[in-house]
């Protein structure tokens, strides 16, 4: 049963490497789109931030954290769209993609923290974006490559070789595997919605403090 394992795992490597490389170009995207805002995009983003740190800090209205199946729901759907688009070959392509643009928003949102706020954004960006992401990320990247897998066992055995045998024996793992990683985005969506709002809470004072300078 291991052996199995670690040799899919090593036929694999390549896959998550390359995954795991553009989701991290689509990080540093992100980031690089923070310099390429204008001065009064980046005017109204400081007012909108510092409106939603202040709103958080005082109980405000404008902050309202989202529910537990609001939040469970949307990564719920993130992770079912990868596996929809490994049931086709044609699918590939919006994979990688979305791995990128998964990148592009979370380098976006800790580099307008941290050009905005400097070491007291990126305190603000490890306790409110990196917690939940240390599941959610790794979450999408085995989904990735799972459905990238079977798309490509697809091209092997039927466009390739023009075999006939029955794909349910991989299809029911790929599913397996993708309702196992369901299950982790629940844990993950429950830090979110549960623990998240309160370690924002405990930094945001800070932020803004440096508002008020």
């Amino acid at each position: 049963m291991i052996r199995p394992f670690r040799y899919a795992l090593k036929d694999q490597t390549p896959i998550y490497v390359f995954v795991s490389v553009l989701f991290l170009m689509g990080v540093v995207f992100g980031a690089l789109m923070v310099n390429a805002l204008t001065l009064e995009q980046q005017q109204d983003l400081s007012r909108y931030l510092g409106n939603f740190f202040i709103s958080i800090n005082e109980g405000g209205a404008d902050f309202h954290p989202m529910a537990f199946w609001e939040v469970a729901v949307l990564h719920l759907k993130w992770l079912g769209l990868i596996w929809l688009l490994g049931l086709s070959v044609i699918g590939l392509p919006g994979i990688l993609i979305l791995d990128f643009l998964k990148g592009v928003l979370i380098g976006f949102t800790v580099g307008c923290l941290v050009g905005q706020f400097t070491w007291k954004g990126l305190l603000f960006a490890l306790v409110s974006v990196a917690p939940h992401n240390l599941i959610i990320i790794p979450v999408l990247l085995i989904s990735s490559v799972a459905a990238i897998g079977f798309s490509l066992n697809i091209i092997r055995s039927r466009v390739l070789m023009n075999r006939s045998g029955s794909v349910a024996g991989p299809f029911v793992s790929y599913t397996g595997v993708t309702m196992a990683l369901g299950l982790m985005m629940l844990a993950a969506s429950s830090f979110e919605t549960w623990v998240t709002p309160v370690m924002m809470a405990w930094v945001t004072p800070m932020l803004e403090s440096s508002l008020t300078l």
